[in-house]
């Protein structure tokens, strides 16, 4: 990518929804790639460990989230960092989740 990008959490997710996807990539450069992830309400988190480091930046909704051995509560505004391999998922989605995922290396680049 050579120039800036500028969008907002609606229009990505409006792109998100109209590919029929969880996840919708919006950005990758060798260093950093980002995301929006959304789960439904009462929906399964199927995600597998990554193979580069991760941050989850909770927008809205409300459920558990498991790294490893460790549990809590996420709600609007949680920060999460995952390290690479780590096993992890959001549980118990009560409300309809929409997490920022930023990567770092970019996603699957260390695969």
């Amino acid at each position: 990518m050579s120039q800036a990008l500028f969008t907002t959490m609606e229009a990505l997710d409006d792109a998100r929804a109209a590919g029929g996807l969880r996840y919708l990539e919006f950005l990758r450069v060798p260093d950093l790639s980002a995301g929006l992830y959304v789960l439904e309400s009462g929906t399964g988190d199927p995600q597998k460990p990554h193979s580069e480091d991760e941050v989850y930046v909770v927008i809205r909704g409300r459920c558990r989230f498991r790294a490893g051995a460790e549990e809590q509560e996420v709600g609007p505004g949680s920060v999460l960092f995952v390290p690479a391999r780590l096993e992890h998922r959001f549980l118990e989605i009560r409300d309809r989740l929409e997490a920022l995922v930023l990567f770092g290396p970019a996603e699957g680049s260390r695969s």
